[in-house]
């Protein structure tokens, strides 16, 4: 699939990356400025809102798991700044409930690592991205309780103490929960 920028109605579009795995920053950039697109990349939510605060772009590309903040931050400030930006969030660790809070926020498109420029381009062209069919899998009882934790943290807004009480557990117990990695599926 050859996904060009006049797919998108514009000559040269501004596209902010905010990604901070350095590698995949470096190729994706790579990739969408040999498809025409005016990359500016970051890798950290501060940067990313300085960026857009400068030169709001038309099209971000926000990867979900940042070192500090979340990329849903992200996304809350980009449409705060411009609401015409269209958002597309990576995630290597997809999940039902972090899809529908980007989408909620008004990301455009939610897709799973790994990606490439094209498939990035098809999502902001609104065209259908297929990506590989995932295998059916069943997720562990750890991941599935990882996610639940996570769901009922973003509903109580980060409060670790509030989420503690929600799952009846004790809040240094959370606290242990939420410093591991999710657990693969």
């Amino acid at each position: 699939m050859d996904i060009r920028p006049d797919a998108l109605d514009r000559s040269a579009p501004s596209v902010l990356l905010v990604e901070d795995d350095e590698r995949f920053r470096e190729r994706m950039a790579r990739a969408l400025t040999a498809r025409g697109c005016d990359v500016r990349a970051v890798d950290s939510v501060a940067d990313a809102i300085a960026a857009a605060t400068l030169e709001s772009p038309e099209l971000a590309v926000v990867d979900l798991k940042l070192p500090i903040g979340s990329g849903l931050d992200v996304v809350r400030a980009l449409r705060a700044i411009d609401p015409t930006t269209r958002i597309v969030v990576l995630t290597g660790y997809g999940s039902i409930a972090t899809a529908l809070e980007s989408v909620k926020l008004g990301a455009t498109h939610y897709l799973t690592k790994p990606v490439d420029a094209d498939q990035v381009l098809a999502a902001f062209a609104g065209q259908d991205v297929t990506q590989e069919a995932p295998t059916v899998e069943v997720p562990s009882l750890a991941r599935v309780e990882w996610e639940h934790i996570q769901r009922i943290l973003n509903d109580c807004d980060g409060n670790v103490s509030q989420a503690a009480r929600l799952l009846g557990i004790h809040r240094r117990s959370l606290q242990r929960k939420l410093s591991k990695f999710p657990t693969a599926r």
